[in-house]
């Protein structure tokens, strides 16, 4: 992929994600066998774990992504995005503080490597303890 295709895939990753209810388009966009690298947690492989991650993230919490800036290396075969992820949490996750419906805004990041056109890699970051303070943990 060249760099122009990169960005505009990471772009609408990103629509696709803010859409919600299109939770198919954007499963489409990544690789059969992505690796997904959890804030913190550990790494993913596959598009059926991606499908339970994205379900049990819409069920705890609702989020957009805006200020979105996406880099790509010239040959488009890597990529990054910053962020701001403005969100609710509103059902308590496995292993954190109970949710109240906490309003949070946070700066993020993800990185990215393509494979045959599709995203074959997403590694994200956040400041956890940061979303913890806002939620008021």
């Amino acid at each position: 992929m060249e760099r122009q295709a990169t960005t505009a895939l990471i772009q609408r990753y990103y629509d696709a994600f803010n859409r919600g209810g299109d939770r198919e388009g954007f499963l489409a966009m990544l690789a059969p066998t992505v690796e997904h690298d959890l804030n913190n947690a550990g790494r993913e492989i596959g598009v059926p774990a991606f499908r339970a991650f994205m379900q049990r993230m819409d069920r705890c919490y609702y989020e957009q992504i805006t200020d979105l800036v996406v880099f790509a290396s010239e040959s488009g075969a890597r990529a990054a995005a910053e962020f701001t992820v403005l969100g609710t949490y509103r059902e308590t996750d496995d292993g954190l503080p109970p949710a109240s419906g906490q309003t949070y805004r946070l700066p993020a990041g993800a990185f990215f490597e393509m494979h045959d056109g599709r995203v074959g890699r997403v590694t994200m970051y956040y400041n956890l303890k940061e979303w913890l303070r806002q939620i008021g943990a």
